[in-house]
């Protein structure tokens, strides 16, 4: 079951972070048919939202993606790899919500930042956990 495997819900958490990636891509891809941008960001204010969105989401997610990658050899890692991947996953949507009305502050980017932080946050913590904590030994 999805919730019960490590390695299924990372696959889920890195094909749908692939996905919005994508999706991210085909809207730079618009933007650029929309305002005749063949490279750069044309000196075209049109242009900053979808090469932010899609930069920020680049720069976050595969570090993001290893942290979980990492967790899967752990037993018992299911909840920290769902807490990697769910506030990573719902952060980039609604980052990339926020930098499709404008590029000003947004109470959906700041969320979508503080989702994506509390993943790195959980990754790190938990890969620091079963690196340094020895498993308690059965009696």
């Amino acid at each position: 079951m999805f919730f019960e495997s490590t390695f299924q819900s990372c696959a889920f958490y890195t094909g749908t972070n692939a996905l919005i990636m994508l999706i991210l891509s085909v809207l730079v891809v618009r933007a650029r048919v929309t305002t005749q941008t063949a490279i750069g960001d044309g000196n075209n204010p049109l242009m900053a939202g979808p090469l932010r969105a899609h930069g920020n989401n680049t720069e976050y997610v595969p570090v993001a993606l290893m942290l979980m990658w990492a967790l899967l050899p752990f037993d018992g890692s299911i909840w920290l790899v769902h807490g990697v991947g769910l506030p990573l996953t719902v952060g980039r949507i609604l980052h990339a919500m926020g930098l499709s009305g404008n590029t000003g502050p947004s109470t959906l980017r700041l969320a979508g930042m503080m989702l994506t932080w509390i993943a790195y946050i959980v990754g790190i913590v938990g890969l620091f956990y079963v690196t340094f904590i020895p498993p308690m030994m059965a009696s």
